[in-house]
Order: C-alpha cells, then sequence, then structure tokens
C-alpha cells in the first residue's frame, strides 16, 4: 500500500472515531494494521475479553512470529487459564489449557507439565510460584505492565504504536478544502451555496442575479488566506457544538523518541516464558505511560446527537468547530505593527541593591511584585520591588552538618566559600528552592510577608549542583537537580526523599527543564559536553541524545503555553545562539540573529508571552520576536549593566530584573508593569500598610501543584490577608506616626467625585441578573433576567491606548454581523423567578449559561448557540469550571445537589449532595484541592476535587430573626491566597479559612440597613466591593472587612430614577484593582474608577485597638461600631 493510502487510513481512522464508530474504528485497526490502539487494548484487557484481545492482537502478530509475540500470548492464556482455575471452572480450564496453552508444549515441555499439574491443586495458590496470585484485578494489572513492556521492545510494533499527529477533523477540512476549490471554479458561483452532497461534483446553478463577492483570505479561517474562492459555505459539520480534540499524542517526545534505545527494556529483552507471574514493577504504584506508547485516545469529535457523542474540551479550551477560530476582539490581535515593542518592559522602574553580586532570580508566580535573588557569596533575598523593600535577607548556612556527607563537610571547613546557582519559586509558590554550588540543596517554605521557613536540606549532588526545578509527575510535588557529577536526580518535596536518578550525560549537568505534554511527564537536560537528552520518570534511560548548538553551557526554555521549545547557549569560544526546536523531528526550527560575535560570559534568557525572547548580551538586554530571527530591539538599561547580565521576567511579562554592576539589580518595567509598582508605591503611604501587606499564607504542601496558568488566570499582583496570618512587622511610615491625621470615612456623593460611565443601552432587556468582566479586560459581559446576554467592548484609540475597560471611554454594544443576540432557553417559569447564571473560558471565545432552561454553549464571536444540555428538571442554577480541567464542570442546581459533569463524555460524574436548598455558590481551590459550595440554605460545604467526598460543612452565623428566605443567595469566591474565601449573603460579608472552615473576619450592616445584593474581590484581593439594594456600593479594606469609601446612588443615578432602581450584581476588573462595574435592575450598567487625581478608593481606616493584625478569637457579628452606625 501507498504512503499515501496508509495516510487515507490514518484519516478514515479518525473520522470513524468522531463519529463514534468505535467497533468499526477497532476492527479497521485490526485490519490494516497501521495503528495499535494500546488504550483500546488495556481497556479489553482489564475487562478480561480474552477473545477480542486474541483478535486484535492478531491483526499485528502471530504466537510464533518471534519471542516477544510469543511471551505476550502466553502471559494472556496462562492468565485466562489461572482466573478459569480460581472460579474453580474445571472443564474450562482443561478447554483452556489443551486449545490454548498446549501449542507451547514444544517450546517448552517441563512447563506445559506444570501447568497441567495445577489442575490437581485445590488451590493453585500452593504452587510456590503462583503463591502472590492475588485478585483478578490486580493480577490483570500487573500482567498488563509486563504485555505493555513486551509490546514495546516487539520490533512488529515499533512504529504502531502512535497515532499521527492530525489537525481535528482532518478528513473534513480536505473535503472542504475540495468543495472550496470545486466552488472557485463555477461559472456562476452563489455566495451561500447549498451542498447536499459528497458523490458528485458540486457545482452552481444558473445566477439569479450579480456574482458574489469575494471575501477576504482572513475571512476564511478554514483555509487560512491560501486559496481565494468567490463565496463561502459551512463546511461539513459546522454545525457540531465542540469541536473534537486533537488526540494527546505528545508529539515533542514521541517525535524525538521515534527510535528508543535497543536496551530500553531488559526485563523483558531475554526473558523466557514461565509459570510465574510477572514481578510487580514500581510503575505499578505510581503507573506511568510507556515512552513510546503514550496513551492514545483518538480525536473525539461530534455528531449531530450531541447527547449520545463525546464533545472533547481541551484542558485550557472548547476546540471550536473546523471553520470558527478563537475569538479576538478588534483591536487586541496580537500584531507587531501595532507598536510591539510598547509590551515589553525597557523602562527603569526600580534599582535595588543587594550587596553582592546576583546570580539568578525568580519572580513569586502569584505576588509579581515579589523578586526571590541569590547571590555570589551563598546569599538568598526576597525583595518586594514595589515599595523597593528587602523583606529577607538569608546568609548561607548548613542547617544540619551532621547530616552531610564527609567529603562536604570536609570541603566546607577548608573552603567555606559558596554561591547560588540557581533559586526558584514552585508553581504555586508555596516552596522556593536555592542550589548551590558545593553540594546542598535547600528548600525554603515561604508563608507571606518576611515568613521564610527551612523546609528541607538535601546533600544532592558531588561538586556543585547547577540546576534546581519543580515539577509534579505523579500529582504530587518533586524537587529536580543536576550536578557536576553527571546526574540528575528527582526528589520528594515534601519529605527529600529520592525518587529516581538518572544516569548518561558524560559531563557535568548544566540545566533541566521538566514539562509535560497531554499525560506524559518528562524532562529535557543540557550537559557541558552540548549534550541535550530526554528523561521520562522511569529508570529507563535517555530518549534522546542531540548536540546543542554552542555544545557547551545550554539552558532551554518553553514559551508560557508549553507549545513552543527554545534553547539558549554559549560556546567556549564565546559564540551565542538561541534556537527554536522542532520537537517532533529534534531538529532547529530557527536561529536568532544578533549575538555580539564574542560573548562575554555565558548568556542568559528568558521567555514571556508566548511572543517574545530576552537575552543578556553585550551590556544589554536584547529582545526578539518568537516569529522573527532578527533583532527586535534592546535597553541598555539605562547603562551600568555587566557583559552578560542575568535576566528574568515576571510571569505577566511586565516587569523584568536585570543584574547590574555594584551588587545592583534593576527592575524594568512595561506600561501595565509601571502602573502595578505605582499601586504598590501607594500602598507604603496607606495608614494601615500593617496590615494590607502581608502576603498570604499558602500551604507549604498541598496535595497537588497547582497550574502555574490556573492561579493567575485573570488576576493581578496579590496582597495576602495579614489579618489572617498573625502578627507581622508594621512598616512604620510618616501617616502611621503622624496620630494628628484622623481617619474619616470617603463618602462619593457627588458625579465630580469618581468616574463612572453608564454603558450604551438595549432597550429590550430588564434588569441585569449576571455580570462579567472578560478575562483580557477589554469587554463586559451582562446576562439580563429575560435571558439576553449584553456584551460591551472597548477597542484601542487615542484615548485609550491599551483598549482595556475604562470609566473614560465609551464601549461599543457588540453584536454580530448576522444580528442575532445570545439567548439561553427559557424556562416556562415567570423569567424573574428563573435563575440565572454563566461562565466565562479563559481565552473569552465562548460562554457557558443557563436561564433556568438547558445549559447552552455560545460561541462569543457569532453569538452562535453552539450545543444546549441537561434539560430541567432540576435546573441549573450555578455553574464553575474544574481549574485544572476544562473537561469538568461543577452545576449547582435548583434540587440543591451539585453535579460534576464530564464535558468529554457527557456524563455526570458524580452527584453531591450536602445541600437543602438550590446552590448559589461555587468556587475551586486549585491549591487546596478543594470545591466551596454554598446554598440559599445559607450553609457553606468544602469537598475535595479528588473524590468529591464532602469534608467539612457550616452554617452562616445569621442575626437573630433573620432566617434564610427562598431568595436568599449565598455567594462564595476564593482569595488570590486560594486558602481564604470570601462568603456573601444580604445580612454580612465574611471571609472564612477553608481547610478548617472557620470565620476570621464578619461584617454586617445594621438591621435597618438595605440588604447586601452581591460583592466581590477586587483583582488583586486588596478590596471588597459590596453592592446593595438601595443602589449604594461599598468598598472595604479586605484584610479585615473594615468599610473605607461608600458610593451613593446621587453619584451616579439621576434624581428622578432615585429609590425605583437597585443594583443587583456587581463584577471587578481582571486586570485593574480599582475598577469595578454595578449591574441595575433597570438593565444598565455603569462602570466606576476613582479620579485621576486619587488613584484609589478612599484611605483605609486605623486598625482596631492600633493592631492591624489581631484576629478575634471568635468572629464578630456585624462590623465595628464606628461601621455599624455609617451603614
Amino acid at each position: 500500500m501507498s504512503s499515501l493510502s496508509r495516510e487515507l487510513v490514518f484519516l478514515i481512522l479518525q473520522f470513524l472515531d468522531e463519529e463514534k464508530f468505535k467497533e468499526t474504528v477497532h476492527k479497521l485497526e485490526q485490519e490494516s494494521g497501521f495503528f495499535f490502539n494500546m488504550k483500546y487494548f488495556e481497556d479489553e484487557v482489564h475487562n478480561g475479553n480474552w477473545d477480542e484481545v486474541e483478535k486484535y492482537l492478531s491483526g499485528f502478530t502471530k504466537v510464533d512470529d518471534n519471542r516477544y509475540s510469543m511471551k505476550i500470548f502466553f502471559e494472556i492464556r496462562k492468565q485466562k487459564y489461572l482466573e478459569a482455575l480460581d472460579k474453580h471452572d474445571r472443564s474450562k480450564a482443561v478447554e483452556i489449557l489443551v486449545k490454548d496453552l498446549k501449542v507451547f508444549a514444544s517450546f517448552n515441555e517441563e512447563l506445559f507439565k506444570e501447568i497441567t499439574q495445577l489442575l490437581t491443586l485445590e488451590n493453585f495458590r500452593e504452587n510456590e510460584q503462583l503463591s502472590k496470585y492475588g485478585d483478578t484485578k490486580s493480577a490483570r494489572a500487573i500482567m498488563l505492565v509486563e504485555l505493555k513492556k513486551l509490546i514495546e521492545a516487539n520490533p512488529l510494533f515499533r512504529d504502531k504504536l502512535q497515532f499521527p499527529n492530525l489537525k481535528n477533523s482532518r478528513l473534513r477540512t480536505l473535503i472542504n478544502q475540495s468543495l472550496n476549490w470545486q466552488h472557485q471554479l463555477c461559472k456562476n458561483p452563489r455566495p451561500n451555496p447549498d451542498i447536499k452532497t459528497l458523490f458528485v461534483d458540486h457545482s452552481c446553478g444558473q445566477p439569479n442575479g450579480a456574482r458574489a463577492p469575494s471575501p477576504s483570505p482572513a475571512s476564511n479561517p478554514l483555509l487560512g488566506g491560501a486559496v481565494p474562492k468567490p463565496g463561502g459555505f459551512p463546511p461539513l459539520g459546522a454545525h457540531v457544538p465542540f469541536q473534537p480534540t486533537p488526540a494527546p499524542v505528545p508529539t515533542p517526545l514521541a517525535g524525538w523518541m521515534s527510535n528508543p534505545p535497543t536496551a530500553t527494556h531488559p526485563a523483558v529483552s531475554g526473558g523466557p516464558i514461565g509459570l510465574g507471574g510477572p514481578p510487580i514493577p514500581a510503575g505499578l504504584k505510581h503507573p506511568r505511560t510507556p515512552p513510546t506508547n503514550p496513551s492514545v485516545d483518538f480525536p473525539s469529535g461530534d455528531s449531530e446527537h450531541p447527547s449520545k457523542r463525546t464533545r472533547p474540551m481541551g484542558n485550557d479550551e472548547v476546540n471550536l468547530p473546523v471553520n470558527v477560530l478563537p475569538v479576538s476582539f478588534p483591536g487586541h490581535a496580537h500584531s507587531q505593527a501595532f507598536n510591539a515593542t510598547d509590551d515589553l518592559p525597557k523602562t527603569v522602574a526600580r534599582t535595588l541593591n543587594q550587596g553582592s553580586s546576583p546570580m539568578s532570580m525568580d519572580f513569586h508566580p502569584i505576588q509579581q511584585n515579589l523578586l526571590l535573588v541569590g547571590t555570589n557569596v551563598g546569599d538568598i533575598g526576597l525583595w518586594e520591588v514595589g515599595s523597593r523593600e528587602r523583606l529577607v535577607q538569608r546568609n548561607f548556612k548548613v542547617w544540619d552538618l551532621s547530616a552531610c556527607t564527609i567529603p562536604l563537610q570536609a570541603g566546607l571547613v577548608k573552603e567555606p566559600g559558596v554561591s547560588v546557582n540557581r533559586v526558584i519559586w514552585s508553581p504555586d509558590g508555596s516552596l522556593f528552592g536555592v542550589a548551590y554550588s558545593r553540594h546542598l540543596v535547600q528548600i525554603y517554605s515561604y508563608h507571606g510577608n518576611d515568613d521564610v521557613r527551612q523546609h528541607l536540606e538535601i546533600d544532592a549532588h558531588v561538586g556543585g549542583v547547577n540546576d534546581l526545578a519543580f515539577s509534579h509527575p505523579n500529582k504530587q510535588l518533586s524537587v529536580i537537580t543536576c550536578g557536576d557529577d553527571k546526574l540528575i536526580k528527582v526528589w520528594d518535596a515534601q519529605n527529600g526523599a529520592k525518587q529516581y536518578t538518572f544516569e548518561g550525560h558524560e559531563a557535568p549537568v548544566y540545566s533541566v527543564c521538566p514539562h509535560y505534554k497531554e499525560n506524559i511527564q518528562f524532562i529535557f537536560s543540557t550537559a557541558l559536553d552540548g549534550k541535550i537528552k530526554a528523561w521520562l520518570y522511569d529508570n529507563l534511560g535517555s530518549r534522546v541524545d542531540y548536540d546543542a548548538p554552542g555544545r557547551w553551557c545550554t539552558t532551554m526554555a518553553y514559551s508560557a503555553d508549553g507549545t513552543r521549545l527554545f534553547s539558549c547557549g554559549t560556546s567556549k569560544d564565546g559564540e551565542s545562539h538561541i534556537v527554536e526546536w522542532n520537537e517532533s523531528e529534534g531538529a532547529v526550527k530557527r536561529t536568532y540573529q544578533g549575538f555580539r560575535k564574542r560573548s562575554l560570559g555565558v548568556v542568559q534568557f528568558d521567555t514571556t508571552k508566548n511572543r517574545f525572547l530576552a537575552a543578556g548580551d553585550d551590556f544589554s538586554v536584547k529582545f526578539w520576536d518568537m516569529d522573527n530571527t532578527q533583532l527586535l530591539t534592546n535597553s541598555d538599561a539605562d547603562g551600568g549593566l555587566p557583559a552578560s547580565p542575568r535576566i528574568r521576567f515576571n510571569k505577566d511579562g511586565t516587569l523584568l530584573a536585570v543584574s547590574a554592576n555594584e551588587n545592583g539589580i534593576k527592575i524594568l518595567a512595561n506600561p501595565e508593569g509601571l502602573r502595578m509598582l505605582r499601586n504598590y508605591e501607594n500602598l507604603a503611604f496607606d495608614a494601615s500598610r500593617a496590615s494590607e501587606a502581608a502576603k498570604p499564607t499558602v500551604n507549604p504542601m498541598s496535595s497537588a501543584v497547582a497550574s502555574s496558568a490556573g492561579l493567575t488566570d485573570r488576576v493581578g499582583p496579590v496582597v495576602g490577608l495579614s489579618a489572617m496570618n498573625g502578627d507581622v512587622k508594621p512598616r512604620i511610615t510618616e501617616e502611621t506616626n503622624d496620630k494628628s491625621k484622623i481617619w474619616k470615612l470617603s463618602e462619593i456623593n457627588e458625579p465630580s467625585q469618581c468616574r463612572s460611565l453608564k454603558l450604551p443601552e438595549n432597550l429590550r432587556v430588564t434588569k441585569i441578573s449576571r455580570l462579567i468582566y472578560t478575562n483580557s479586560g477589554a469587554a463586559i459581559l451582562a446576562l439580563a433576567s429575560n435571558a439576553i446576554h449584553l456584551l460591551w467592548k472597548w477597542q484601542r484609540s487615542d484615548r485609550n491606548s491599551s483598549g482595556k475597560a475604562t470609566a473614560t471611554v465609551s464601549p461599543q454594544l457588540w453584536q454580530p454581523s448576522s444580528g442575532i443576540l445570545m439567548t439561553n432557553d427559557a424556562a416556562d417559569t415567570n423569567p424573574d423567578e428563573a435563575v440565572s447564571c454563566f461562565a466565562l473560558s479563559k481565552n473569552d471565545s465562548y460562554v457557558m449559561s443557563a436561564s433556568g432552561g438547558k445549559i447552552s454553549l455560545f460561541n462569543m464571536m457569532t453569538f452562535k448557540t453552539m450545543t444546549t444540555f441537561m434539560p430541567p428538571p432540576p435546573a441549573a442554577t450555578f455553574l464553575a469550571f474544574h481549574p485544572q480541567d476544562n473537561n469538568i464542570i461543577a452545576i449547582g442546581m435548583d434540587d440543591s445537589t451539585i453535579q460534576i459533569y464530564n464535558v468529554r463524555v457527557d456524563e455526570v460524574k458524580s452527584k453531591l449532595k450536602g445541600h437543602s436548598k438550590r446552590i448559589t455558590g461555587l468556587a475551586f481551590s486549585n491549591v487546596l484541592n478543594v470545591l466551596v459550595s454554598s446554598g440559599a440554605d445559607a450553609q457553606i460545604c468544602v469537598w475535595s476535587s479528588d473524590g468529591w467526598e464532602k469534608q467539612k460543612s457550616r452554617f452562616l452565623q445569621l442575626p437573630p430573626g433573620r432566617p434564610p428566605t427562598a431568595q436568599s443567595e449565598t455567594r462564595v469566591q476564593f482569595h488570590q491566597d486560594q486558602i481564604h474565601f470570601l462568603v456573601v449573603h444580604e445580612t454580612q460579608l465574611a471571609i472564612y479559612e477553608a481547610t478548617k472552615l472557620e470565620c476570621v473576619k464578619q461584617w454586617a450592616p445594621r438591621e435597618s440597613a438595605a440588604p447586601i445584593s452581591h460583592a466581590t474581590f477586587s483583582c488583586d484581593s486588596q478590596l471588597v466591593y459590596a453592592s446593595f439594594l438601595d443602589g449604594t456600593v461599598c468598598i472595604f479594606t479586605a484584610s479585615h472587612l473594615r468599610l473605607r469609601c461608600r458610593i451613593n446612588p446621587s453619584s451616579y443615578l439621576p434624581s428622578s430614577v432615585g429609590s425605583n432602581v437597585h443594583s443587583l450584581v456587581i463584577a471587578a476588573h481582571p486586570h485593574e484593582p480599582n475598577q469595578f462595574a454595578l449591574g441595575l435592575s433597570d438593565g444598565s450598567v455603569h462602570v466606576f474608577e476613582p479620579l485621576e487625581s486619587e488613584g484609589k478608593w478612599g484611605v483605609p481606616p486605623p486598625a482596631e485597638n492600633g493592631s492591624a493584625s489581631s484576629v478575634p478569637t471568635t468572629p464578630l457579628v456585624g462590623g465595628s461600631a464606628q461601621d455599624q452606625a455609617q451603614r
């Protein structure tokens, strides 16, 4: 069969799987022999479908093909025989012995006799070799591990264990392209042809009017502009609600491992068949995916029966239909032409002096104004760059000298000097690691502010520890180190136990780069001989062996989204190289130009925003666009940089730390970074700085590590709840010392006292039920009580260069050219009685929403309904995506249950019961791995997001005589430390600690005041915005829930409206901590910002009794007397 015919078979396999012709898919796999679906094979073995197992294998090998094949069939038939004996089915056992196992007698007659003798035993476990045989399930699992090794080692399977890396619905796309060509050749093409058959070539009939205009290539994402055509038509399957997701085959590692080492499986390469069960591998405790066989699921497609088809949704986003690109609102597309360099941090915003020369730096992954520094004399420092304050300074010290090896003890006595080679934060910021030039790694736990504690000290390598990284194979946080002893080691971050040692480099290992693709975890490593190797967590040796450009000191890094791999290296002669790798081939894809001919030192580099590369070279910082090999720009940071400065971006790419001469560090910022630093600088002059600037307590060893994107997907820098962290050292400022200054609540009564903007109205909507900013911060989405969605978008302009939401420029009430509205399936009941809810995707491309009827999925670009599902009863009342898996949605229902719904397989995985009334709030913590729920019963429940069991529950403390009503909503929202959460009820605001479910702060309005309608944290969790039914908005300092500013309705509503309009919902801007939006009962939405001259909402009140850090042992019912009087 020709190669193209072979590829056509793969396309057909993909199509059949998308359409869920499961039996046909596996039949074609077996008959063609092109692809061995290990996932399907595993399932059949686990289920004991032995006839199907052997039938499927027969398409790829026969019993006597080679010794691997013989052992595969023997293990399967032996297991089938033992299961029959275990069931005391002697006749079945005899049948298997005669028909299936006798064939092996000619190869090992003694073994066959021994197998036959098992029939005489009452329990075959009396045989010594079978004494450890467990139950059927565990025996099959153990056998399967051995079978997978044999299959991987079998040369007949070597090129059949991996499905090609195809784009979604590739066959559909090819057919669409063919139809486009046919339509382009029509003499009289119609603008929207109706394609009714594929059996004959397409041809438009006689024209009824003028020739259709040719659309621009940009309007045809299917063709990507490659093929011009006179008119367009919907591609096949364009009606499908969810686009098939690519098979989770990790192209990078798979491509580089196409020819694994021949001695990869010493345990099976020459192993004879035998009676005893295969040895129980370590992999059983921590199952791993074999290197040449990732767990392969075909791309799952959709059909016109969404209830019966899987709806794949990627870990990050739903994949859209073939002809729909992810939404990119006008004015926000990635375009170098629009002042690309404006996004780069080039302005010197801060200059710090560490006291010794910085060797390594890393910004906190969540609190992006915190910079960790390690120096050439072993010191570490922790800086808050906004206030220029050094929070922590630690000199090198061995914590437990007696636990160190004798060579290290002797070496430290002889030469105590030590340098830091690497400092790095763990993904959730709860730990940081320090790698030293002498043997040691020290791991600290970080508990906010200046609270840094010793966690682990590891005598890791002989010689220097050259690099350090965190990873989480098997969902457990691990520390990866490499050193002068040519080894890479993996350690348990909880207890320091060594998990793996990787040997194979022939020179000191210079750097490590852990990563994962789909379900494959792996590590790239580089050595001083220029070799690049890749390792799985399996002790089976390196999978690749390539030469890095420069062949000396090389580091590797992925783009932020993990899709592009880069390396930067310097040769011994000073030649430096930054390259992008083609992972599927292990070859250099592009080489970036612009380095000094002879670099004066080893060049360091970093990546940011999936768009830019930066490197320290020639006394400056040089920048490249990832898609352009030519130098984009450079910056000398106002001078004073060393020849090869060390650099590090913060996570959002708004700040860049650069090492400078004379022990200095320069912080470069872009406009967004400058705004962030100004916010922190302003806080230094707040009277309660001591309470508001303490950092969050983060569980140092959470059971699972938050994904690096998960925590900061919608938020800016985090300022923690010091009131929950115990006493902290107050930072003395002029304001705190000036006792003559009397604090006064900031009252806003006039329009001139703040910036507010009423957004353009839609006369079709009534009250606003739900409100949210898009993740980009460039639009606001509202859901009205009559099930209609409204979308306001801001554009880039001279008055609004960022294109983000603002109260100074009016947005557009946006609709697609079709004029359709996003309208939910409405309930039969009164719309005002239906509960509305929605959840927005991370890249703003779709919204999942309900208004008492079915749940709808809308495309945010076209407003089209992609699918509907889950018709009532019960009706959905709250929606929340799992932070680490967008396939999983928690759906609160009006029957008081919570349904954990897997979109991919269209199945409810769990139903959580614990509330007595409808669910009104859901919030995930991806640090604690919990889901917090709240209901109209005023109860809060905490559920494990691993097994979905209930951990704790508690009822709110309601004021006497005010029981919860059927309409009462209790909302929950996690603080940015992911440990504390805000609780909102019409009678109170409260802050709870999730692990103990204890209320640590509470505020309640006086009894005669209007009820609270809604509240939310600001994006940095410093403030709480609360709306009241009388139209008032109160702004609280989050750390102790004390009122700092009140906005009265007279400042934004005309007097003619007055008390007839109520504020119902409030939303905080995802990037601007002082901006929020308010949804009202008349269908209007208002955006608020403080005056530019003020820059913030009021001044925080002084702490009670002069201490901002005290936490009441029992929660206060209501705020202070002063707060009570003010409300």
